[in-house]
């Protein structure tokens, strides 16, 4: 591949993180309440709803009602933050696509994955959105970029080294271990010739074996750049085009194929969902949790 192509190639997972950043972008959030109607994009178009009609669903599909109830509050505060602040579709204030803006389940969905417990499970949810209504997350007067992942080992990542660095949005501490998170350190394997197509390594050695150059980690402890094929890359860059499950990753040669070791699922910025769940048991506060993992911020009511 040509040094031109490989350019176009990386502008285009640049110009995909650079979206993703942008749906984060704050705005001045209104005097409103659980009964601010919405502009929802689902898969049938556009849905008028309130926000107490169309936030239990959304914490519903981000996050599993056995994560305790401070961590279901915690989730709803981040998610009715996001929902105010993320205003980037012409048609829509916020759409149910997951990779987009945030996860919807409609009622059958819910029923067909919670069966006999949907009324239990339910209730939970509504009353995690119910105890926090009007709670926002604000940074100097802002709806911040309340941006959450599935999990982190150790540490969660700065906003820096993804998008944008941003003061609420920093590299603290994160308690979920194995123990607590099936599946949080997962392996990835490819071929020289997989791995070569993949990363553009057009100037290859001929010898695998000499491949793996100097890693560089970033102060969270994730792949900041590493060097692959005599080309530098981005741990950011690796992860897009891998399709691995964090920037946290180590690699390998283990003769016959390259061996990703990846820890932690998503991009690593602001609450770790796990870790809520975990600090959650641990006996904090919805209050707490949203502190720890957005530094600064100042939760606020609507009109308050």
């Amino acid at each position: 591949m040509t040094i031109i192509a490989r350019f176009l190639r990386w502008a285009a997972v640049f110009a995909v993180l650079t979206l993703v950043f942008w749906a984060f972008a704050p705005s001045e959030a209104g005097a409103v309440d659980s009964q601010t109607v919405l502009t929802v994009l689902t898969e049938e178009g556009p849905v008028s709803m309130t926000m107490e009609e169309y936030l239990p669903h959304a914490v519903a599909g981000e996050m599993p009602v056995s994560f305790g109830a401070e961590a279901l509050k915690a989730q709803a505060v981040a998610a009715r933050t996001y929902a105010l602040a993320c205003v980037h579709h012409q048609e829509a204030d916020v759409c149910t696509d997951s990779g987009c803006c945030l996860a919807y389940l409609d009622e059958q969905a819910l029923r067909d994955a919670w069966g006999d417990d949907y009324d239990t499970c339910w209730q939970a949810v509504t009353e995690a959105v119910a105890a926090t209504d009007g709670e926002y997350l604000t940074y100097e007067g802002q709806a911040i970029q309340a941006a959450f992942h599935a999990s982190s080992a150790g540490s969660t990542e700065s906003s820096e080294a993804v998008w944008a660095a941003l003061p609420y949005l920093v590299s603290v501490a994160s308690p979920e271990s194995s123990a607590d998170v099936p599946g949080l350190v997962t392996t990835a394997v490819f071929s020289p010739e997989e791995l070569a197509e993949a990363l553009s390594l057009a100037d290859a050695e001929n010898d695998p074996s000499q491949w793996i150059g100097e890693v560089s980690l970033d102060s969270a402890g994730r792949v900041a750049s590493v060097v692959i094929g005599g080309e530098t890359l981005t741990g950011v860059y690796v992860r897009a085009c891998l399709g691995l499950r964090s920037t946290d990753f180590s690699l390998s040669w283990d003769g016959e194929q390259f061996v990703f070791t990846v820890a932690g699922n998503g991009h690593g910025v602001g609450m770790s969902q796990y870790g809520a769940k975990v600090y959650a048991a641990q006996g904090w506060t919805y209050q707490e949790i949203l502190s720890h993992y957005y530094p600064g911020t100042v939760l606020a009511v609507y009109g308050g």
